[in-house]
């Protein structure tokens, strides 16, 4: 019997001692690509991927980048110096493929990779596979069938802020849906309109045919270094901004006919709330336009795409998860990049573009407070958990764990502490 080496007898004992260490396969069968993506077996999204250097040495990192979800395996694989970067496609986040860490101040996480007797392992406690499940089990659960809608037939006219709600999603022109969002908040405001009543919404807002919108992969963004990059930044917040108030007008439109466990409808304070939401969105949309043209340009200049939509589209039935996912997850995630974003344009001496930054950032502080009063106010009406159904939520209709770092500051000025939040970042990864 040939003798092993005892290099290779202590590497076998790491891999028996440590069950986390996955066996992908052969060497050989990863030398036709440079990258691989294994799913996970056992979480939705949570994928990894396997990239090999020239060297024929293999990292291991998430296939969703941490600012914003973006799949790295569409990205660029770039070498600097000796660093070996992998590059988000949709805002350029640069992550280094041996720790995880970016020019940004992101960590993205990464995997420790070992070849023991040609056999390429990977150290990860997930079940991988090469192959997509096709269905994986989701646990039903007693809240989504407690908060489902209650559906009414009859919708109302012109006189209800739900008609102006739907008029404004099926409003192509942002300009106009903008203008159109300030003028009825104000004469809701006024109490010029005062009836909620209810009109279905549409699936998806109307854009302009000549509006450019693609996939959310194929759109790249600079890091403001240069004047076209800190346009592309501006145009992406302003397309942000567009779908912000389409999603304030879904949740007034959705669920006006919402009914809590008791029977009861939501107040009208809830709604006066989300206006108000919408009537920031318009601001913040128009004054980004604004600062596109002294630049030179103009929304619509660039292609777009309508990834926040899918959000919507995921939380349509559920009156809680939408508030969760939409108006405290992607909202409390703006406040998460504004410091780094901030960053970029005062680096380049653009002071307008910062005060209209911090103009957003404020507003969007209560934007976050608003989804938090209303989940709150939900879960005390329904007898529920108020951090633990928020936990559960972002669990069934978030794609992903929620990834540092984290604005704590102005979570917390939100109402959102670190006790919502932190449980729902991977185990183990730096904060």
């Amino acid at each position: 019997m040939s003798k092993f080496s005892k290099d290779l007898v202590e590497a076998l004992k790491d891999i028996v001692f440590d069950c986390n260490w996955q066996n992908v396969g052969h060497v050989s069968q990863f030398e036709s690509m440079k990258c691989y993506k294994f799913y996970s077996l056992d979480e939705v999204d949570q994928d990894i991927l396997l990239i090999r250097d020239s060297n024929k040495s293999f990292f291991a990192i998430d296939s969703r980048c941490s600012h914003e979800g973006g799949p790295l395996e569409q990205g660029d694989i770039e070498e600097l110096g000796e660093k070996l970067l992998v590059i988000c496609p949709w805002h350029s986040f640069d992550f280094n493929l041996k720790d995880g860490s970016s020019s940004t101040g992101l960590k993205q996480q990464t995997y420790e990779t070992r070849i023991v007797n040609d056999i390429l392992y990977i150290n990860t406690p997930m079940s991988i596979s090469l192959n997509k499940q096709s269905n994986i089990d989701e646990k039903t659960e007693e809240l989504s069938e407690k908060l489902d809608k209650c559906l009414v037939l009859n919708e109302s006219g012109e006189d209800s802020l739900c008609f102006w709600a739907v008029k404004i999603l099926q409003t192509c022109d942002p300009h106009e849906k903008a203008r159109l969002t300030n003028e009825v908040a104000e004469k809701w405001m006024s109490g010029e309109i005062c009836q909620i009543g209810f009109k279905n919404p549409p699936d998806q807002p109307k854009r302009p045919e000549h509006l450019t919108v693609i996939d959310p992969a194929k759109i790249r963004r600079g890091k403001g270094g240069t004047l076209a990059s800190r346009v592309a930044l501006l145009h992406s917040l302003a397309n942000i901004e567009q779908w912000a108030m389409d999603l304030s007008w879904d949740i007034i439109a959705r669920f006006s006919d919402f009914r809590f466990s008791n029977g009861s409808s939501l107040p009208k304070e809830f709604f006066s709330d989300f206006v108000k939401v919408a009537q920031d969105e318009s601001k913040h949309f128009v004054l980004l336009d604004k600062r596109l043209n002294e630049l030179g340009s103009h929304f619509g200049a660039l292609a777009v795409h309508n990834g926040l939509w899918e959000s919507a589209t995921t939380t349509k039935f559920n009156f809680l998860s939408r508030l969760a996912i939409v108006h405290m997850v992607h909202e409390a995630r703006g406040l998460d990049v504004h410091p780094q974003t901030r960053l970029r344009f005062a680096n380049q001496n653009d002071s307008e573009s910062v005060k209209l930054l911090d103009i957003l950032y404020e507003d969007e502080i209560t934007h976050v407070a608003a989804g938090i009063k209303w989940f709150q106010y939900t879960c005390q009406q329904n007898n529920l958990s108020v951090i633990e159904t928020f936990q559960e939520m972002v669990k069934k209709y978030f794609k992903g764990y929620l990834k540092p770092p984290f604005d704590t500051k102005g979570r917390s000025i939100a109402g959102m502490t670190e006790e919502w939040y932190m449980p729902l970042i991977k185990p183990g990864q730096c904060v």
